[in-house]
């Protein structure tokens, strides 16, 4: 991709075509592995987490869930982060990390906007973040492109 306006600073130019095809994949990743340590502090207490169990009983406790979602937050977070980061599978998995987010959102939103006051605004960034991954797919460096297959 070559730039179609005239740069302000034209040096930047060059550095800025250079680095686009790589933007998109650096965000997959990122928010891929971004999820990652908070699936494994929910599956196995890593990270400052409390494990399987005490994040069940945090789940039924205070958010009324039933405690086996931890698990299935847990898998979401950790091995779906993988698959996103990878790019595997990475529409569906997008939308069912976009979907999971999007429960976390209804969860915060008693809370505000802000998330310094544990709103809702992070969770609702990283949502659009992933959607944008379940609309475009992975791209050309995902493991999905290297198979060759995608849906």
């Amino acid at each position: 991709m070559t730039t179609t306006t005239k740069p302000y600073i034209p040096a930047v130019g060059s550095l800025t075509d250079a680095l686009a095809p790589l933007a998109e994949p650096a965000l997959r990743v990122a928010a891929g592995l971004i999820l990652v340590p908070h699936g494994a502090q929910k599956l196995f207490g890593w990270f400052g987490g409390y494990g399987l169990e005490a994040t069940g009983a945090f789940f039924q406790t205070s958010l009324g869930l039933p405690p086996s979602l931890a698990l299935v937050a847990g898998l979401i977070e950790f091995v779906g982060g993988l698959m996103l980061a990878l790019g595997v599978l990475t529409r569906p998995v997008a939308l069912v990390i976009a979907g999971f987010l999007a429960v976390t959102i209804s969860i915060h939103l008693g809370s505000g906007f802000f998330w310094s006051d544990g709103g809702f605004e992070y969770p609702l960034l990283w949502t659009i973040v992933v959607a944008t991954f379940a609309i475009r797919g992975g791209g050309r460096y995902s493991v999905d492109a290297r198979l060759g297959r995608e849906f």
